[in-house]
Formats: C-alpha cells, sequence, structure tokens
C-alpha cells in the first residue's frame, strides 16, 4: 500500500497557510503616541558676551518678578493629571399602526332577507414596534507626574513629555504623558492642569506576573480569530 506524497503535504500545507494567517491576524496591544524621546538635555548655553553691566543677559535670562517656570528645553513642570469623560447616547423610537374594515349586504335581488343576515366580510390588522437603546462610556484618571520641556515651538508653546515607571517585586508600572502647553497656562509653582494641555497622550500599562494573567494567551486569541462568532 503506498500513500501519495502529494496527498500528505496539501493538508499540510493548508493548516500551516490557515495558521500563519490566524497568527498575523491576532490584535496587538493598541499603542499610544507618546511622543519620544520622553527626556531631553538644555541646548548648549551660547558664547557668554563680554560683560556690559546690563541686567538682562541673553544667555541666561529669568524673569525676576516671577517664580521659576519652564520655558526652555530641558526644563521641567508638575502635570496633575485630572482627566474624566463621560459620554451617554439615548434612542427611543415607536411605532403603531392599525386598520379595520367591516362590510355587509342589506339586499340582494332572489335571496331571502334571512340568508343575508350571514352574508358579510370583517377584518383587522394591527402592527406595533417599539425600541430603546442606551450606550454609556465613563473615564475617569487622576495623577500626578513631572514633565520634560523636549521641544519649544515658534510661537513660545512647550512641548513635554514624561515617563514615570514604578517597579515592585516582579511588576512594573508604566506610565508616559506628552501635550503641548501654552505658557500663560503654567500656574505659579510651576504646575499645569492636564485640561489645559493641547494634544495629550496619556499611556498606563503593566510589565510582569501581573499584566501575564491578565491578558488573554496566544492560542485564545488565535482561535478567537479564527471563530469570531
Amino acid at each position: 500500500m503506498t500513500i501519495s506524497f502529494t496527498r500528505l503535504t496539501t493538508p499540510l500545507l493548508l493548516c500551516a497557510a490557515a495558521l500563519g494567517a490566524g497568527c498575523a491576524a491576532i490584535q496587538r496591544v493598541p499603542d499610544v503616541d507618546v511622543i519620544q524621546p520622553t527626556t531631553a538635555k538644555p541646548a548648549p548655553a551660547p558664547v557668554a558676551a563680554a560683560p556690559t553691566g546690563a541686567i538682562f543677559q541673553a544667555d541666561r535670562y529669568r524673569p525676576l518678578v516671577e517664580d521659576h517656570r519652564a520655558r526652555l528645553v530641558g526644563d521641567t513642570l508638575m502635570v496633575q493629571i485630572a482627566e474624566k469623560i463621560t459620554a451617554t447616547q439615548k434612542a427611543t423610537s415607536s411605532v403603531d399602526k392599525s386598520g379595520e374594515i367591516d362590510a355587509s349586504l342589506t339586499a340582494l335581488p332572489g335571496v331571502k332577507a334571512a340568508r343575508l343576515a350571514r352574508m358579510g366580510a370583517a377584518g383587522s390588522n394591527s402592527n406595533t414596534f417599539a425600541g430603546k437603546g442606551v450606550t454609556e462610556s465613563s473615564n475617569d484618571f487622576s495623577g500626578t507626574i513631572t514633565a520634560t520641556v523636549v521641544q519649544v515651538l515658534p510661537n513660545g508653546h512647550l512641548v513635554v513629555s514624561a515617563e514615570k515607571q514604578i517597579g515592585v517585586n516582579a511588576n512594573v508600572d508604566v506610565l508616559r504623558f506628552s501635550g503641548q502647553i501654552d505658557p500663560r497656562s503654567i500656574a505659579p509653582g510651576n504646575s499645569v492642569l492636564s485640561t489645559q494641555i493641547a494634544n495629550v497622550r496619556i499611556e498606563q500599562r503593566g510589565r510582569g506576573q501581573q499584566a501575564e494573567a491578565q491578558s488573554m494567551g496566544w492560542l485564545s486569541r488565535f482561535f478567537l480569530t479564527l471563530m469570531p462568532i
């Protein structure tokens, strides 16, 4: 008894192709476009000019009538994250339609009145539809992180980015933040609320045993991709 090599290899190739397609279709954790790098070194100070005796010096200027605030690349400031988003959508629809018909005969030549009493037609129709839908979404995020100015835009706005990593035993909690700040929004004490920052990107992820325990295994994701129902 001989078995054709082609008959054996064809099913194996089909299984391998399906497995490869399923693995390629497995969804990964979506990324957050946090500005990289999250740190920046101050630019080299310009060569100091000869002392002129003036109070203003371009290479080391800092306002004298206000507290220290971030304004140059490499400066740091505290960001108070206070993001709270709530969305609710409701929809209600109702349709009611009814109809009725009634017909009878009162007289017919050659037919007695007693028979006409039993001749008639009646009908009714009713259609009712009611639908209701509710969609709710709520997101609450609060915390504090110190960010570094990584870029100063031509209009004076500051592009900041930050990263904080906390490791406990075999788990690591990572918090990343980036955004664009108008210097006029910086409050005394060199702090700013995240609600006053444009183009905010916030990412909080975990690495380690705890994060792995909460994620779905690759084999489960593979079969879920092949059989989404």
